[in-house]
């Protein structure tokens, strides 16, 4: 049994679970959803407001901590947990998704990745073991192995080498890791082949990790081809160990993979969509700079109880973003964030009373996703601004 998690029931009809992480800086219930806080912060919110937002745990990016401030700096000023004064837990990645999306700036080997800082353009060698060492100086709760993210579209073998060398990264940080404090997880690859999904799943496993991450999903692919990927890898994971799926935080995405059996989830998106003026509410989202909330007078969402919906009006925050006031970033990521910790709860307790079934059934015939081609289409933008093809505007997807 995993002293990282604790499973207290499953959903009868799906997959779903609910669960407890217990860390060294408390415990999560799960399913959990984890804002993202890149560079030791998620953009526009305090401590205090993710608390108060219901944030359990944040993930942080050791690619970013690492170029600056740098881990040595953090260790002077007491670790990241202290540094950020965030009390909960942390999960840091590897900082191997960053580094493959620098393109032109990077070179892999089976030794390592050698890469480009996109700060100063120095140069920088992240190996397994350096993966694992500088998140260990972190003082993250957990922590994941380095691997190799290859971009959806390649072909078999393209995908089949990149699952390969993570594979060989993978028992290279199980090696380095220390096992001190932190929870380490493996993560399985193998693109949308299902037959190296099941490869990817049967190694990691055997490595016997604290849990289990799935990358290589959300890049762009048809979401019924990653509920496929899913359910094809899921299947092969431990009961008692977390599922981790990574880079996914749409509504309709986190009830779908909860649905599969997933219990732990990140993603940039709620934050990023609420800089750009992109809000949730129950039905689907909305632009709110749109004419239509000039005048509006009630909240962007009536069933949100959020600081936002309850103080301002939808027409207050549309004035702010056409006026491009700072406090319209700030009260857009509160009122996404707060739609995103309800959503999780309200799911949890689903599976708890055993209604979960028609909970998503309900979630689902209710809720508009934006439309597939868009999302797609943003997708690539996105992608294409972390390669540096369009440095000076952030995309929405």
């Amino acid at each position: 049994m995993s002293r990282l998690f604790k499973l207290s029931k499953t959903c009868l009809k799906t997959r779903a679970r609910a669960g407890t992480l217990t860390t060294l800086h408390g415990s999560v219930p799960t399913p959990v959803f984890l804002p993202v806080g890149s560079q030791g912060t998620v953009k526009t919110l305090t401590p205090d407001d993710l608390k108060s937002l219901g944030v359990g745990m944040i993930l942080a990016n050791t690619y970013h901590l690492y170029l600056r401030p740098g881990v040595e700096t953090m260790g002077k000023l007491g670790g990241l947990h202290k540094f950020m004064a965030w009390e909960g837990p942390i999960l840091t990645d590897s900082g191997g998704f960053q580094v493959f999306s620098l393109g032109h700036l990077r070179r892999v080997s089976d030794e390592g990745a050698l890469f480009r800082s996109h700060i100063d353009g120095s140069e920088h060698f992240l190996t397994p073991e350096l993966a694992i060492e500088v998140q260990e100086q972190l003082g993250a709760d957990i922590i994941m192995v380095l691997d190799e993210c290859p971009p959806y579209g390649d072909d078999v073998e393209s995908i089949r080498k990149a699952m390969e060398r993570s594979h060989l990264w993978a028992e290279r940080c199980k090696r380095k890791y220390k096992g001190r404090k932190q929870a380490l997880f493996g993560i399985v690859h193998g693109g949308t082949f299902a037959e190296l999904r099941r490869q990817s799943a049967d190694f990691i496993t055997s490595l016997d990790f604290q849990g289990y991450a799935i990358g290589g999903l959300s890049l762009g692919e048809p979401k019924e081809l990653m509920h496929d990927m899913l359910d094809e890898t899921v299947a092969l994971l431990p009961a008692d160990k977390p599922r981790y799926l990574m880079g996914v935080g749409s509504p309709e995405d986190l009830v779908e993979c909860v649905a599969r059996g997933v219990d732990m989830f990140d993603s940039a998106l709620p934050t990023r969509l609420g800089r750009n003026g992109a809000v949730f509410t129950r039905h689907r989202r909305y632009n709110i700079g749109n004419a239509r909330f000039k005048t509006k007078k009630g909240p962007i969402d009536p069933e949100c109880d959020c600081y936002t919906c309850r103080t301002f009006s939808a027409a207050y925050l549309h004035h702010l973003f056409k006026a491009q006031e700072l406090l319209a970033y700030r009260l857009a990521t509160i009122h996404n964030v707060r739609f995103i910790m309800r959503l999780m709860e309200q799911i949890r307790l689903s599976i708890l009373d055993g209604t979960f079934f028609s909970f998503k059934k309900d979630f689902i015939q209710s809720y508009q996703p934006t439309d597939a081609d868009i999302r797609a289409e943003q997708k690539v933008k996105w992608l294409d601004a972390r390669q540096g093809k369009h440095p000076q505007n952030e995309v929405v997807y």
